[in-house]
């Protein structure tokens, strides 16, 4: 009816919340989901992405990559951003933040300006500073967040 608003709130998917964020693109998100899809090959996602099933190979994403809880992504990756609440294995490049979630899993190397890994989150490899305007500074501290304390290392 005219001039009646609708205050009910509105349910919010998990990649709506996760793309709200301040720093997210604001372009769709394509979703790939299928519990016995297998994905091999090189792909170009000029967007943001969310995967919710196996996928190798190469990965250059102009947004966020999600690689969501049913996510397995074995693939070198450039990115801008990065989730991960899956399994990831390989090289990953960010020119933005990764974040490791609470069920995320990752094997490799990662190069980006920000990394969070969330307590139960899982990383084996190595992190390197993305090159920028700061890279004479030299060695800065990293800081890994563990409940209400944190733990200040050097690189």
């Amino acid at each position: 009816m005219l001039g009646r608003s609708n205050n009910k709130p509105q349910a919010t998917s998990l990649s709506q919340e996760i793309l709200a964020s301040p720093k997210a693109n604001t372009g769709p998100l394509l979703t790939i989901v299928g519990a016995s899809a297998k994905l091999e090959g090189k792909f170009e996602i000029t967007d943001s992405i969310q995967i919710e099933c196996e996928v190798g190979g190469e990965l250059s994403v102009g947004g966020k990559l999600v690689i969501g809880e049913k996510g397995v992504v074995s693939a070198n990756v450039q990115t801008v951003d990065a989730v991960i609440m899956g399994v990831y294995e390989g090289n990953m490049v960010a020119t933005g933040n990764v974040e490791i979630a609470e069920t995320g899993r990752v094997t490799g190397n990662i190069e980006t300006d920000s990394l969070v890994i969330s307590k139960g989150g899982f990383f084996n490899g190595n992190v390197v500073k993305s090159k920028g305007d700061d890279a004479a500074m030299g060695p800065r501290p990293v800081h890994l967040v563990d409940g209400a304390r944190a733990v200040t290392t050097q690189r």
